[in-house]
């Protein structure tokens, strides 16, 4: 608020910035990236994505229904290099990144046969007694009898995880996701008699298309191993990841942490650092060059090798919900992974609660660190539009003009997709 006097003070020129900024055009030509969308959710609007103003969108799969349509859309409109960018202008076509992952909502249609006694017995004469058996294992509380005759017959993790890797391999940037944990999330209700052939054809069949929810939760250590095959993934391949966490930030960090423990980096005390004289050559051996027993593949999108880890190279916690506090935790020098954090309007705006915090969260994340997304089901002028609101408010909360702003941001999206 400024001063009755008239005189400024520094939060009202920090307003009068934003104001500023507000009014001044949007710098499109820079290159919007949307870190995370899910427009084949929609398919008709994928018609509308060659005349967006974004730059890239990073297309999510989550299901089994849309990952041949992730493929599908990427096969005609993909970016496949840096390079390609700045190679075609905006309001070119090719700007789509696909990634491909499970996401948890959809988790419990997969038993664990990469670990463990599965819940599920293919070889099993009574497929129906074996499918109650998983639901009942993996869902809480136990599902009525109609519930689980609603459900599809669970498939083998390793099918998918094998289905994805042929994907990733088929295009050298794609990432895995959507992935990742969600607390929170009920399974929808079975279609009840007449419903389902009422339902709108615009939309891709699997989600919950308005159903009203059932009490059923996938339980969170089912969610866990899911998450964790595709994050091993990832780290074989060397591909980034997108990931969603919902009331699970606590169980999300351990996960990832599973995976990373006894990889940690070097913290080097201030004190030893003194020590090092300035101007000293570094015989450190770097990420890229040290010899830690991991054999080396070949990152076709960079041209250069790679080590295969069981942890993702990149993580990006989209549309972060979490506290400033919980993102200091993922920003600890001894994590050997790259953790991102991107928002949205829909998700991070999405109630006042969330927009209380949300300017504390921007100020906390790293400058290098941060991206936007749109997370919206639907391509065309409104994710533009939701886009631009989101870049425009986390300038304004950075204090970064526009053309600052994208310009960061862009660079941030290719650091996190390429490396």
């Amino acid at each position: 608020m400024c001063s009755p006097t008239g005189e400024k003070t520094q939060n009202c020129k920090g307003e009068d910035a934003i104001n500023e900024q507000q009014a001044e055009p949007f710098p499109w030509r820079l290159g919007a990236m949307d870190a995370h969308c899910h427009v084949t959710d929609t398919m008709p609007s994928v018609a509308r994505i060659a005349n967006m103003k974004a730059r890239v969108l990073t297309i999510m799969a989550t299901r089994s229904q849309d990952q041949a349509l992730v493929s599908s859309v990427a096969a005609r409109q993909t970016i496949r290099s840096r390079a390609d960018i700045d190679a075609t202008p905006v309001e070119s076509s090719d700007k789509i990144v696909p990634s491909f992952g499970w996401h948890p909502w959809f988790s419990h249609q997969f038993y664990n046969d990469t670990a463990g006694k599965p819940t599920f017995d293919s070889s099993a004469e009574n497929v129906a007694e074996e499918k109650a058996r998983h639901y009942a294992e993996v869902l809480t509380p136990a599902p009525s009898a109609d519930f689980i005759a609603s459900l599809p017959v669970p498939r083998p993790l390793s099918s998918f995880i094998a289905e994805t890797r042929s994907r990733l391999d088929e295009n050298p940037v794609a990432l895995i996701g959507e992935i990742g944990i969600d607390k929170a999330f009920r399974l929808p209700q079975e279609w009840s008699q007449g419903e389902e052939p009422e339902r709108d054809q615009n939309l891709t069949p699997g989600g919950r298309e308005g159903r009203l929810l059932s009490p059923y939760h996938v339980k969170v250590p089912h969610q866990v191993q899911i998450l964790e095959a595709q994050l091993r993934l990832a780290g074989e391949l060397g591909r980034a990841v997108s990931v969603h966490g919902v009331q699970a930030h606590g169980v999300l960090f351990d996960a990832l942490a599973s995976l990373w423990k006894g990889h940690e980096k070097e913290v080097i005390s201030r004190r030893k650092q003194r020590l090092v004289a300035e101007g000293a050559e570094d015989f450190s051996s770097s990420d890229e060059d040290s010899d830690d027993g991991f054999p080396r593949k070949q990152d076709r999108a960079n041209n250069k090798p790679y080590k295969p880890k069981p942890f993702p190279p990149r993580v990006c916690l989209h549309s972060f919900s979490g506290p400033p506090q919980m993102m200091k935790q993922y920003l600890s020098p001894a994590i050997p992974v790259r953790i991102y954090f991107s928002f949205s309007m829909v998700v991070n705006l999405s109630s006042a609660g969330l927009e209380s915090k949300f300017v504390d969260v921007i100020k906390a994340c790293p400058d290098d660190l941060l991206l936007v997304e749109s997370d919206l089901h639907t391509a065309g002028d409104e994710m533009d539009q939701v886009l631009e609101k989101m870049y425009r408010k986390v300038c304004g909360i950075k204090g970064w003009a526009l053309t600052e702003g994208l310009q960061r941001i862009r660079k941030n999206y290719e650091d996190f997709i390429f490396g």
